[in-house]
């Protein structure tokens, strides 16, 4: 099967912090596809919280979504959904 990849960006004031990354990852482990994250030459599995953490993505960021499995589009497609959904957070604007 071939990797599906998507551009996903950083919508939500705080970035990538710990609770976005935590629903990040409980929504990736869901699915059977590998799933990778990248930002720039760093790449990390996005089933994995702390190598989420890593990426250090504030608001704005863009990162490179890819999944290579049965269930890869479903998965792009309800990640993509997350990030567009700023992860369900209510925040101030500024």
């Amino acid at each position: 099967m071939n990797a599906l990849t998507h551009t996903v960006t950083v919508l939500n004031l705080h970035g990538l912090h710990a609770r976005p990354a935590t629903e990040l990852s409980r929504l990736a482990n869901t699915f059977s596809s590998r799933i990778d994250i990248a930002k720039g030459t760093l790449s990390v599995d996005a089933k994995s919280l702390m190598s989420l953490m890593l990426l250090a993505a504030g608001k704005g960021t863009k990162l490179q979504l890819t999944a290579d499995g049965d269930d890869a589009q479903q998965a792009i497609d309800a990640i993509d959904a997350l990030f567009a959904n700023r992860f369900g957070l209510v925040e101030e604007t500024g």
